[in-house]
């Protein structure tokens, strides 16, 4: 019976290169431009979040815009409705995933549709069969349904409306895509018709879905844990750890042990440890609070020493970085978080609270530090008022 390998030591320096690179944070334009980029970058990473807050600009247009210097959001748009390259899914959250990873995806829809869903279970039978009549007859928005009798809600992001919840339950089955988006508003189109498909494809098995899971996490990590390849579901980490192990015994993973990481685990692929270029210096991004490197707050500390503070439900007097601070990335270092606001009206950028972090905080260098993030955020205020 052969040893287990001892595990390959990496500084935090050397994590934190090779996760940029998998994130593709350490070139400028990794990916090109226009809507091939993004189903490019997309496709790489595995998905990037959707969210509702648009203090600055929501946070999936952002984190494209962070690896497409050229992004529009009509490339996005494009993607979705025209190419059909991505689609609207759950991940840990409601995610754009590529259209090509659908049938890891399937599992879950029969789940739902088989089972319920526990956040639509006062979801009535004749509100399904009204809006997939409506639906139907072509795409749908919630605007389109006006003979709702509004309900109470109940919980706090519920819906007052019984279509909608009908509407988002046929989203988790399966049974209905959204096909379009103007801002939040949400076009649903049967899902056979609008990928042109005669019939739903064969659904990944769940040997298949865990090979999936950590692929992807290997993609886009470089490093991996765990916790990181199973964020926020925790029931795969069984079947994700036995795989693992299988690949180590193999060689295609190897164990590596990461300073400060204590006794979590961590793996590899041989080729991510090559030896590669450090981030230009004067490369600086302007990171949302759900991009990849930063939404897993305890890898982020781990690798960065920077622990990011997500604090729009905190009260504003127990506000450290403030109400939506992001992280400021120059080269391979989190420097600053800066609290902005996209004043719209204005049609200006508001700066509410620079805070320095990490490196940030020497004085030596800080002139040229600060006037670097500020080029850069100039080119973000034109993309936040752009279009």
């Amino acid at each position: 019976m052969s040893r287990a390998p001892k595990p390959i030591p990496l500084t935090t320096t050397q994590a934190r290169q090779i996760w940029l690179h998998a994130q593709r944070l350490d070139e400028r334009a990794p990916f090109g431009d226009g809507a091939q980029a993004v189903a490019d970058a997309v496709a790489h990473l595995g998905y990037v979040q959707i969210d509702t807050i648009n203090v600055i600009e929501r946070c999936h247009h952002h984190i494209l815009f962070s690896r497409i210097p050229s992004y529009r959001r009509a490339d996005l748009r494009h993607a979705q409705s025209v190419d059909k390259s991505v689609f609207e899914y759950w991940t840990h959250a409601l995610s754009y995933v590529p259209a090509g990873d659908f049938r890891f995806f399937l599992p879950a829809m029969r789940e739902h549709r088989r089972e319920g869903h526990k956040w639509f279970a006062s979801v009535k039978p004749a509100d399904m069969r009204k809006v997939m009549r409506l639906v139907r007859a072509g795409p749908l928005t919630i605007r389109d349904i006006e003979d709702d009798v509004l309900t109470e809600k109940e919980h706090l992001w519920q819906s007052r409306k019984p279509s909608k919840r009908a509407l988002q339950l046929a989203f988790y089955t399966g049974a209905v895509t959204v096909s379009e988006r103007q801002g939040m508003l949400k076009t649903y189109e049967l899902m056979t018709r609008h990928f042109g498909w005669d019939k739903l494809p064969k659904p990944a098995s769940a040997r298949d879905i865990t090979a999936y899971l950590l692929d992807r996490a290997l993609r886009s990590q470089g490093v991996v844990s765990l916790d990181s390849v199973c964020h926020l579901d925790a029931p795969r980490k069984p079947a994700v750890a036995a795989l693992i192990g299988s690949r180590v015994r193999r060689g295609d993973l190897v164990p590596v042990a990461i300073e400060s990481a204590g006794k979590q685990e961590h793996w590899a692929l041989p080729s991510a440890l090559e030896p590669g270029e450090r981030a230009p210096p004067d490369l600086v991004h302007i990171l949302s609070p759900f991009d990849p490197l930063i939404i897993q707050r305890k890898r982020t500390n781990l690798i960065f020493g920077y622990n990011h503070l997500f604090e729009a439900y905190v009260p504003k007097a127990k506000r450290k970085l403030g109400y939506f601070a992001l992280p400021v990335l120059v080269g391979d270092e989190i420097v600053a978080a800066l609290d902005l606001k996209t004043d719209r009206q204005a049609k200006k950028l508001l700066m509410r609270k620079w805070t320095w972090v990490g490196e940030g905080k020497k004085a030596a260098g800080r002139k040229e530090l600060k006037q670097k993030i500020e080029e850069e955020l100039d080119r973000f205020e034109k993309f936040q008022l752009a279009e």
